[in-house]
């Protein structure tokens, strides 16, 4: 699947039923790290669900990390690693070490690595 360079932000989220309309929530992350702004109106692209027959991996009782090889994301550097790389945190505190950035740099990153507790990423210029 090819995703598109304007990606702002990706999530899952149910659909739920309100009286005459449907609703797909936003989680409070995305417009508190400016992914997304209140008041503002927003392409939607869905997916659907996995299908039924899952990987022995969907399965497993241990979280998945929650980004893959290859994805964008719009990140923003919360600490510094040892060796002076940024570290940002995404779902469930998942962290995505993004080398050459500084504390508070909001960034677009793509993933380059990812392993169960932590992944990689690098800096995209804008």
């Amino acid at each position: 699947m090819e995703i598109s360079d304007e990606l702002l932000c990706l999530y899952s989220a149910d659909v739920s039923d309100d009286g005459d309309s449907y609703r797909i929530e936003v989680p409070r992350r995305e417009v508190e790290t400016g992914a997304v702004s209140v008041g503002e109106t927003y392409r939607v692209a869905l997916i659907a669900p996995e299908s039924e027959s899952t990987t022995e991996a969907e399965v497993s009782d241990e979280p998945q990390p929650p980004v893959e090889p290859g994805e964008i994301r719009y990140v923003e550097i919360e600490d510094l690693g040892k060796q002076g790389d940024g570290i940002a945190r995404v779902e469930r505190g998942y962290v995505i070490i993004v080398p050459d950035t500084e504390v508070g740099q909001r960034v677009k990153v793509e993933i380059t690595e990812v392993k169960s507790n932590f992944a990689v990423g690098e800096a995209i210029p804008e």
